[in-house]
C-alpha cells in the first residue's frame, strides 16, 4: 500500500506576499495599470491557476470565470506569459503540453518542440570542422528553430478546448496593449541582455526604449505584440505558418536584422517558409510509471523530461524516503539523477529520428539493475557510464562514458485545473534568457535559439549521440510536465523552467511532497540540488551553507553553488475537492497561485 499523501497546507506559506515591484514609477511615466496582488498559494474552488507572473495567472483566472475550461485557461496565461514573460516564452519559441480529462480519466500530450529546418545536418554548428562557440551560436539565425507555440495552442483548443483562439488572445492582447509593471526579475534580466539586445534595432527599439534599461515600477508596453495577437486570433496561427508574418520570420532568420555599426556578425538561418508549412504539433502518448501507489505521466521524447523523471523514480522506489535522514534522502535523490542522466544522454533524441527505447528506459527492471550501484558509504563518479535497457545486467558498470551536453536555463512554466476535474501541466520556452535576442520586426517578439540544444559535436565520440541536429529534426529537452493520479483521479501536476535542472527540480519537488510529505508550496520552496552526471552537483545557497553539506562531502559529493535552480508551479487536488495552487515564494521573484471562488475550507 501507498502511503497517504500530507495534505497540509503551511500557514506561513498562505499568508505569504512575495513583492515584484520595487521603485514606484518616475514622474511623467504612464500610468500603473491594476495589478493582482501575487501570492505564492491559494486554495478553493471552481479551478486554479499558478505561473510566474500575477498577470498571466489572472488571465487564467478570467477564462475559467467565464465557464472555461483548463485548457482554455493554459492557452490563455501562456499567451499573457508571451507578454510579460519575454525572454523565457512566447509564439516564437515552443513546449510540451500535458493534459489530464476528468471524464475519460486518461492522460495525453502534445509535442510543440521546434524544429531544424530541412537543410540541416550534423554539421549545423561546426566552423572549419570545429563547434561554434556556444554564445555565437545562439545569437544567430542558426539557432532559430520553427516555432511551435502557436500550433500547439492550436492543437489543444482544437481537441480538448471550448473557446476561440482570438477570445483567449485578448486578455494578452490588452495587456500588451495597455502594458505592465515592470519587476527586479524583468529588469534584471533586460540588463543581462543589454549588450547584444542593444545590437538588433527591434530589440533594441522595444526592450531598451531610448536605449536605456526600463525602471522597476514602469509600464512597459508592446503594441506590436497586441497587434500580431489580434491577427492571430483573427485569422489564426496559420498567419504565422502560411501568411505574412512567416515571411517576416523566415526574412528575420535568413537576414538577421543587426545594426551594421555594432560590429556583431550574426550568423544566417536557412529557414523557409516550406519548413514553416510543413510544422506540426504532435498528439502522442504520455510516459507513465508508477510510484508509490500513484501514476505518474509526463512528456515522451522528444522531451527527456518523461523519461528522466520516470526512470529516476523507478530507482528510489525500493528506498524509504519518508524514513530517510534529509542527508540520506538528499545522497539517494542526487545518485538516481546522475544515473537518469548518463542513460538519456546515451538513448534519448527525437524518436523520428532515433531508436529511442522509451519503454525500457522506464521499466523497473532496468532501474532496479541500475539502483543496485547506489551505495550509501560512496559516492558514484561523473560522468558514469549508461546501462543498456534491452538487456538490463546487474550494477553493470561496462560502457563508455559522454559527459552531459550543455542546456540553456531559460523556460516558464504553468499548471491549470478547471472546475470539471481537468488539469493541465505545460511548459513553453524561447531556450536562453532572450531566446536568440532577435525580435521580428513590428511583429513584437523575440525568436527561439532552440536549435543550440542539439549536440554541436558528439559529447564522446566513442558514444553514439542521438542528439545532433538532422533535417526537420526536434532537439531533445529537459521540459517535465507531469501529472500524478491515484486511481484514475488527480493528486497534482507541476513543472520548471531549469533547462536540465527541470528535471531535477520535479523529481525533488515530487519526492519532497510525495514522500516527505511537505505541503506543495514548501516542496516548490525547498532549498535545491541538481546532479546531471558532472563531477559536481549544483546547489542553492541555503544547501551550501547547511551542516548537511559537510555530511554529504564526507562521502565524496562535490558541489558547486548555483544561486537559484528552476521556478516551479503546481496544483493540487484537496480530499475535500478544493483546488490548491502554488509557485515559488521567492525564486525569481515569487510566482502567483490563483483560485476561482478563495476558500478556508467551509463552503
Amino acid at each position: 500500500m501507498r502511503r497517504p499523501v500530507g495534505r497540509n497546507v503551511s500557514v506561513l506559506a498562505v499568508l505569504a506576499v512575495v513583492a515584484s515591484v520595487g521603485a514606484a514609477a518616475p514622474a511623467g511615466s504612464s500610468p500603473r495599470p491594476a495589478s493582482p496582488a501575487k501570492t505564492p498559494v491559494a486554495a478553493g474552488y471552481g479551478g486554479a491557476v499558478a505561473s510566474v507572473d500575477a498577470d498571466a495567472t489572472a488571465a487564467g483566472i478570467e477564462v475559467l470565470r467565464k465557464g472555461g475550461n483548463a485548457v482554455d485557461a493554459a492557452v490563455a496565461t501562456a499567451a499573457a506569459l508571451g507578454v510579460t514573460e519575454p525572454y523565457s516564452a512566447g509564439i516564437g519559441g515552443g513546449g510540451y503540453f500535458v493534459y489530464y480529462d476528468a471524464k475519460s480519466r486518461t492522460v495525453q500530450t502534445i509535442d510543440g518542440r521546434e524544429t531544424a529546418p530541412r537543410s540541416a545536418d550534423s554539421s549545423l554548428f561546426l566552423e572549419g570542422g570545429k563547434p561554434l562557440a556556444f554564445n555565437d551560436a545562439v545569437t544567430s539565425g542558426l539557432s532559430i528553430g520553427t516555432p511551435g507555440t502557436p500550433a500547439t495552442w492550436d492543437k489543444a483548443l482544437d481537441t480538448w478546448g471550448t473557446a476561440s483562439l482570438g477570445t483567449l488572445l485578448k486578455p494578452a492582447e490588452r495587456l500588451a496593449r495597455d502594458g505592465f509593471v515592470v519587476d527586479g526579475t524583468f529588469r534584471s534580466q533586460t540588463e543581462g541582455n543589454q549588450e547584444r539586445f542593444a545590437d538588433f534595432p527591434a530589440t533594441a527599439k522595444l526592450f531598451l526604449p531610448g536605449g536605456e534599461l526600463p525602471l522597476v515600477g514602469s509600464v512597459f508596453k508592446n503594441p506590436d505584440l497586441a497587434r500580431t495577437y489580434e491577427k492571430l486570433g483573427r485569422e489564426g496561427v496559420d498567419e504565422l505558418y502560411r501568411g505574412d508574418l512567416a515571411d517576416d520570420i523566415v526574412r528575420t532568420v535568413r537576414k538577421p536584422p543587426v545594426d551594421p555599426a555594432s560590429g556583431r556578425v550574426a550568423r544566417a538561418g536557412d529557414l523557409t517558409t516550406k519548413d514553416l508549412k510543413a510544422y506540426r504539433a504532435l498528439r502522442q502518448a504520455p510516459t507513465k510509471v508508477g510510484y508509490r501507489g500513484l501514476d505518474v505521466y509526463g512528456i515522451a521524447p522528444s522531451s527527456s523530461g518523461g523519461t528522466s523523471v520516470g526512470e529516476a523514480l523507478n530507482i528510489l522506489e525500493s528506498t524509504d524516503l519518508a524514513r530517510a535522514s534529509q542527508a540520506q534522502y538528499l545522497h539517494r535523490f542526487i545518485e538516481a539523477s546522475r544515473i537518469a542522466f548518463a542513460d538519456r544522454g546515451r538513448w534519448v533524441g527525437d524518436p523520428a529520428f532515433e531508436d529511442v527505447p522509451t519503454v525500457g528506459l522506464l521499466s523497473q527492471r532496468f532501474a532496479d539493475s541500475r539502483a543496485c550501484l547506489i551505495r550509501d558509504d560512496a559516492v558514484l563518479t561523473s560522468p558514469l557510464a549508461p546501462g543498456d535497457p534491452s538487456s538490463p545486467a546487474p550494477c553493470a558498470k561496462g560502457g563508455i562514458a559522454a559527459p552531459t551536453t550543455f542546456e540553456g536555463e531559460n523556460t516558464t512554466h504553468l499548471t491549470a485545473a478547471d472546475k470539471w476535474g481537468n488539469v493541465v501541466a505545460y511548459t513553453l520556452t524561447i531556450e536562453s534568457t532572450g531566446g536568440s535576442g532577435i525580435t521580428v520586426p513590428g511583429r513584437g517578439f523575440l525568436l527561439n535559439n532552440e536549435l543550440t540544444d542539439f549536440s554541436f559535436a558528439p559529447a564522446n565520440p566513442a558514444v553514439h549521440d542521438p542528439n545532433l541536429p538532422g533535417p526537420g529534426k526536434r532537439p531533445r529537452s529537459s521540459i517535465s510536465p507531469t501529472i500524478v493520479l491515484d486511481h484514475g483521479k488527480p493528486v497534482l501536476a507541476l513543472g520548471s523552467p531549469g533547462g536540465a535542472t527541470i528535471i531535477t527540480t520535479v523529481l525533488q519537488t515530487l519526492t519532497s511532497r510525495l514522500d516527505r510529505g511537505l505541503p506543495l508550496v514548501d516542496a516548490i520552496a525547498a532549498p535545491r540540488a541538481s546532479q546531471r552526471n558532472a563531477a559536481a552537483t549544483e546547489i542553492e545557497p541555503a544547501l551550501w551553507d547547511s551542516p548537511l553539506r559537510a555530511q554529504l562531502e564526507s562521502l565524496g559529493h562535490v558541489f558547486k553553488l548555483n544561486p537559484e535552480i528552476g521556478a516551479a508551479t503546481g496544483v493540487e487536488r484537496l480530499p475535500d475537492g478544493r483546488w490548491l495552487a502554488a509557485a515559488e515564494t521567492v525564486r525569481r521573484g515569487g510566482g502567483s497561485a490563483m483560485v476561482v471562488t478563495p476558500s478556508n475550507g467551509r463552503r
